[in-house]
């Protein structure tokens, strides 16, 4: 047998072993295998800003990097034990299919196409995103509505032309689209007043007023040209999984809807309220139902925090973006979060 044929039988053999091994975790289970390696493997992509961004020091921060805090929380019981893997946006559904990663961390909302064909599922709505519009305070606009025939500055490479467009034909109003190849030329034109409306992303516009000279001169208006959930994705070849994700994304809603914080969850144990203790695992064991043990939820608010303090840390007022929460608030401030009862 000649050298070159050896190598390439201990590649052909290498594989199969890879192949078996994933196999095996695959019989396993999601859950079984995170707690056989004793940790959550998450894909993330290196941005937007908010969402999931590595520092010098090779820390993730942003609300997709926490929530995998949270699921490590939940099933391992300790928020650090994640490994991230960071994925480039053509990588993330085949690392995703392939049981590369557990769990997509961001998946920018769910298509009849990627449902249907690409088997994986959006386990829950993290965050609603879309896509804004900020203009200057000078301008004294107050509405998206009051933007006929306005210059808006766009990125082409981004796709916002399209829901631009769509939104102005929808209301009938002119307007003059300015498009740039890439986002950074799109925002060093308004910065130039070139236009008077920039849009994108909410959160790219919160990264870009930011970093103007003056980023109080600016404000973002509350219309969308286009709005999508975004959340967490698995694949669909393990319900267990799928639970376990979509109620931890519900965890971590209701514990803000009960008033349940990181720095009150151990003195909430005391609470007469049925739904309080129900929720924390006092009364009731509802984990044994997912597969995770009863103090779950505790872990998950002691270690991470509930909703309304993931978001305000990564993306709200107490983040460098001073997003508000407008649709990400809970239904009964005017937003679209609400969590199923904890039965």
């Amino acid at each position: 047998m000649t050298t070159g044929v050896r190598r390439a039988l201990c590649v052909v053999l290498v594989a199969a072993l890879a192949c078996e091994i994933s196999h095996a975790q695959s019989d396993l289970g999601t859950l079984a295998a995170i707690r056989s390696r004793g940790h959550v493997v998450c894909g993330v992509g290196d941005g937007p800003a908010g969402y999931a961004t590595t520092n010098a020091r090779g820390v993730w921060s942003g609300i997709s990097a926490d929530f995998c805090r949270a699921l490590a929380a939940a099933i391992v019981g300790n928020k650090e034990a994640v490994k991230f893997r960071p994925l480039a946006a053509a990588e993330q559904i085949w690392a995703l299919q392939a049981g590369e990663i557990d769990v997509l961390a961001r998946h920018p909302g769910m298509t009849p196409l990627q449902d249907a064909s690409l088997g994986i599922r959006l386990a829950g709505a993290l965050l609603y995103e879309g896509q804004g519009f900020m203009v200057r305070r000078s301008q004294n606009i107050a509405s998206a509505l009051e933007l006929s025939g306005a210059r808006v500055c766009l990125a082409s490479e981004s796709g916002a032309g399209h829901h631009t467009i769509a939104y102005f034909a929808g209301l009938n109003m002119p307007f003059e689209p300015v498009k740039f190849e890439k986002w950074p030329d799109a925002v060093t034109a308004y910065d130039g007043k070139t236009c008077q409306v920039l849009s994108a992303d909410l959160s790219e516009l919160a990264l870009a007023r930011q970093r103007l000279a003056d980023p109080n001169e600016h404000i973002i208006l509350p219309e969308l040209a286009a709005k999508l959930p975004v959340g967490p994705a698995v694949r669909q070849d393990d319900d267990e999984w799928f639970s376990v994700v979509r109620w931890t994304v519900y965890a971590l809603i209701a514990a803000e809807e009960l008033g349940i914080t990181s720095g009150n969850v151990d003195s909430a144990k005391q609470s007469a309220s049925e739904d309080v203790r129900r929720f924390l695992g006092i009364d009731v064991d509802l984990g044994k139902r997912l597969g995770l043990s009863a103090d779950w939820t505790q872990r998950i608010v002691r270690q991470v925090g509930n909703y309304g303090e993931l978001f305000e840390r990564n993306l709200g007022q107490k983040s460098s973006l001073k997003l508000e929460r407008r649709l990400n608030n809970l239904s009964s401030n005017g937003g679209l979060h609400y969590a199923p009862s904890f039965r």
